[in-house]
Parts: structure tokens; sequence; C-alpha cells
């Protein structure tokens, strides 16, 4: 467990240091990615977390629930409106039943990752990932999951699960992903 933090604080560091925008050689800011080529991929790759197999982590083998696509616990994405971080009722019976199970399993942490579409800075799309993720840590919180428990991060738009430039594709980026220990 220590080395899964220490393992995570460096990925921190990393993404924090690359995110840095100290002046180049010319005294001008950081570089800035080009992303208006068709150079991305499009349609929805692998990366969205909605249902996951629980069963190679941790504490999969010992909590079913988790990995059965019959049960809320599988679904693990809270989707928010552009430019927001309220959770939406639609969401609240699935934060309230990883809520229940985090309150009867308090040896169990969770991961909240904050994601956003691609629009936006790099440095507003990682502050407005952290208030997402955010958003759901403290909802779970308010439920009675334990401050130890929780760990939130923000990906920003790093993580998309659909690369095409459309509305219903920067909706699916617009996201909240849960994930238990041993699945980060």
């Amino acid at each position: 467990m220590k080395f899964q933090h220490l393992a995570l604080s460096m990925i921190a560091a990393g993404l924090l240091a690359a995110c840095s925008s100290a002046p180049n050689q010319n005294g001008q800011g950081a570089a800035v990615e080009d992303r208006s080529s068709g150079a991305a991929s499009s349609g929805i790759d692998g990366n969205r977390v909605t249902t996951v197999n629980a069963g190679d982590g941790a504490n999969g083998a010992a909590y079913p629930e988790l990995r059965d696509p019959k049960n809320i616990l599988s679904k693990r994405s809270v989707l928010f409106d552009y430019d927001s971080y309220v959770i939406k009722d639609q969401y609240r019976p699935l934060v309230e039943a990883h809520a229940k199970f985090l309150v009867a399993h308090p040896k169990v942490k969770m991961m909240i990752q904050g994601n956003t579409d691609e629009r936006g800075s790099r440095e507003y799309n990682l502050a407005l990932g952290q208030k997402r993720a955010d958003a759901v840590k403290k909802a779970l919180g308010l439920l009675g999951v334990s401050e130890a428990q929780l760990e939130s991060v923000s990906l920003g738009e790093e993580k998309p699960s659909c690369t095409d430039a459309s509305e219903t594709c920067w909706a699916a980026n617009r996201r909240g992903d849960m994930l238990y220990s041993g699945e980060f």
C-alpha cells in the first residue's frame, strides 16, 4: 500500500512538472500541443471507466459485487455538464451506493479521477478535473465515508474516453471515475 501511495505521489509530481509553464529559451510561455489536425483517432476507446472487472485487483475476489454488471457498484463514472462540477441528480443513487459499500468496508480505499474534455487550457482542465473529483469525494464524505478511504486526483483532459470533436464525445469525457484499491 505504501508503494502505491509513493507511486501515485511520483506520478502526480511528474504531471505537475510536465504542466509547468516556465518560459522557453525565447522567453515565451510553454509550448501548446496543436490538436486541430486529424491526428487523434475518433470513436470511443477503452479508457472510459463505466463497468470494470475488479476480479484482477487486490479486493476484487473478496467483493464480487464490484464486478457484477447487474450491480450498480460496477458503474463507476459520474458525468458532468459543461464547465460544471455539480453532481447531477441522476448520479446520486450511484454515489450513494458506493458510499454505502465503502462505509460497510472501512478498509477499502477509493481513488476518484476527475476528467475534462479537451477544450480549455491544460491548467484550466486540471483545475476543473480536480473540482469534479473533489465534488464526488465530498459527496461520499457527507454520506459517511471516512476521509482516509478517499483520494481525489485530476487527470484533466489526459484520459479521454472518446476522441471525436463532437458534443457527444465531449460530454462522455466530462466525468469523475471511481476506482477501488487494486484498480489504480
